[in-house]
């Protein structure tokens, strides 16, 4: 029995939250919002060569490559380091990118007007990341920590969650009996101290108790 190749053993798993398939890459600031993507979250492989089928295409020249490579050099910020791989299966040509995820987030990419975002991976899809995703990234570079008081809005927080399954933002400001700014700087403290995880449902960011 023919052995399989590790490219069509990673092709048989379907796009999902770290691989992405593409049949070619055509635009260097669209695949930046992927690399974005892949390295504020748990990092991810894309696939080149490869169609949404699963199918093998192949890619045609060493263009691709110099596109991924414009892509990290000239539309990320801070540059996305990235591993690339070209693999020979079946007689075609497949490249194999890897993003590690990374400490040094937020990374930023430009969405369709050329303004610098940060992106999340979720599932198959890109997503924007909101501000308290970044506010806690850079909270967390902080060379003194972050300091958290257990105030009244906190516990009411816990208390919530301790009935509930998550929490979106203007729930908190609700519950907490605070305004937008505070609920902000709350929940971005309790994700940098891991004491909170972000979870995303129908494309909604949403935060609850991480669990052990």
């Amino acid at each position: 029995m023919k052995k399989k190749h590790p490219i069509e053993a990673l092709i048989e798993q379907g796009e999902h939250q770290q691989l992405d398939f593409k049949f070619e890459v055509s635009d260097s600031k669209k695949i930046a919002r992927t690399l974005s993507a892949f390295a504020n979250t748990d990092g991810g492989r894309l696939l080149i060569g490869v169609k949404d089928n699963g199918n093998i295409s192949g890619v045609r020249s060493e263009e691709e490559y110099y596109m991924i490579e414009a892509a990290s050099r000239m539309y990320t910020r801070p540059e996305v380091p990235f591993e690339a791989t070209r693999w020979d299966v079946n007689g075609k040509t497949v490249l194999e990118v890897y993003i590690a995820p990374s400490p040094d987030k937020p990374y930023e990419a430009p969405d369709k007007d050329d303004k610098y975002k940060a992106y999340i991976r979720v599932a198959d899809e890109n997503i924007l990341a909101n501000e308290v995703l970044i506010m806690a990234w850079q909270k967390k570079h902080q060379p003194d920590g972050t300091l958290l008081k257990i105030s009244k809005p906190v516990e009411r927080l816990f208390a919530y969650l301790d009935e509930n399954p998550s929490i979106n933002i203007r729930q908190f400001c609700r519950i907490g009996r605070i305004n937008y700014y505070t609920a902000k700087n709350i929940l971005s403290d309790l994700l940098a101290i891991n004491a909170l995880q972000y979870i995303v449902e129908d494309k909604h960011i949403l935060y609850r108790r991480i669990s052990s």
